[in-house]
């Protein structure tokens, strides 16, 4: 673990408004930006309810899938040329606001996804990016990453540039209470991974641990309550400032284990962000729990269990995640017993998480991890 006089530098976006109603303030800031033609990157249940966004005559691009690959980005990088727009705005969950990023530093330039993946070589963007989250998940309206699926290798291809941080991000809680029970466990539990691998990571910091800890939190306190009743507006409003601070500690530490083994659960089975970080989050925790002892209490406490030993995190965390009605198990979600092994192995290669995970993992350790899940 890092110590407190280690240099860190965190960016977040130059305007953040928080609130429920916020949303309504969009169309004032992009008048008072000079910004006139607005290009709108969504999936379809939120390009249905565009008019909440009040813009005049906007582009759209409204078929974000739900794990984005090259094809996807291509498409709307395609539709936002022919558009011609001055501000681009992500809208909907983190899928759509990753390929918003992605379209805003891809449109000025020649260059494909190819050729910007790694940190710092996006181009400079020429336009405004403005993001909209509807979900409280990913917190990717916050951070400069973006990830999108390359089909041929089923891997995930990440971009890192302060070029694709937001000028605006409109963070409003109202946006979520149309988000479905097992949808809002799903990215609860998202959020929360998020803030507990960034916590747990060899790369920690005591800056970025704070924000961690509420955001882990808030997730304890509000998750189980906005499952009940979607219209609870502060339960809503607890877990997107749980996201956003997801969404802080993804920038200077990142996750580590736990989304390194979710993420073949993605590229290769279609199942949903949130929901692969659900099921892995309480085997990975129980995993690292030897190595980062303290920092596993603490998220127990938060959590709701005693986190004492290894079996008894496991046992907390998957409680935890079971009562939100969530279906543990791969095998519910179509994951082949079969298929395990070679997952193992592609999350095995997930370098630039795992190399920062409390533990260190073979191979073999991820597989037993998803026969356990199976």
């Amino acid at each position: 673990m890092t110590t407190i006089d280690r240099p860190l530098e965190m960016l977040r976006p130059a305007m953040l408004r928080f609130g429920a109603g916020q949303v309504s303030t969009l169309a004032d800031w992009l008048r008072d930006e000079g910004c006139r033609r607005a290009f709108v990157v969504s999936d379809a249940f939120n390009a249905a309810r565009i008019d909440v966004l009040a813009l005049t005559e906007p582009g759209i691009f409204g078929t974000v899938k739900p794990e984005p690959d090259v094809p996807n980005l291509e498409a709307a990088v395609a539709a936002a040329r022919a558009f011609g727009p001055d501000v681009v705005i992500g809208f909907g969950g983190g899928s759509a606001m990753d390929l918003a990023k992605l379209v805003a530093v891809l449109l000025g330039s020649d260059r494909r996804i190819e050729d910007i993946v790694g940190p710092g070589r996006a181009p400079r963007r020429n336009l405004r990016l403005v993001q909209v989250p509807t979900t409280a998940g990913t917190g990717s309206e916050v951070g400069t990453r973006a990830l999108v699926t390359d089909p041929s290798s089923r891997n995930k291809l990440a971009v890192e540039s302060r070029h694709m941080l937001a000028d605006l991000a409109i963070v409003d809680p109202g946006l979520t209470i149309s988000v479905p029970p097992a949808v809002t466990a799903a990215t609860g539990v998202d959020a929360m991974a998020h803030c507990v691998e960034a916590f747990t990571s060899r790369r920690s910091h005591p800056i970025v641990d704070a924000y961690a800890l509420q955001g882990i939190d808030l997730v304890g306190r509000y998750l189980a309550r906005a499952v009940q009743d979607g219209s609870d507006i502060e339960a809503r409003a607890g877990l997107s400032l749980a996201s956003f601070y997801g969404g802080v500690c993804l920038g200077p530490v990142n996750t580590t284990a736990g989304h390194a083994i979710s993420y073949p659960l993605g590229t290769r089975h279609d199942i949903a962000h949130g929901v692969a970080n659900a099921l892995i989050f309480p085997h990975a925790l129980a995993a690292n729990a030897s190595s980062v002892p303290d920092k596993t209490a603490a998220i127990g406490r938060s959590l709701g269990f005693d986190a004492r030993d290894e079996a008894a995190t496991l046992e907390g965390a998957f409680a935890f995640c079971q009562g939100l009605g969530l279906d543990m198990r791969l095998a519910a979600h179509g994951v082949p017993r079969d298929d395990l092994a070679a997952m193992a192995a592609e999350a095995h290669k997930i370098r630039r998480l795992l190399d920062h995970n409390p533990k260190q993992l073979a191979e073999a350790d991820i597989l037993r991890i998803y026969e356990a899940a199976f």
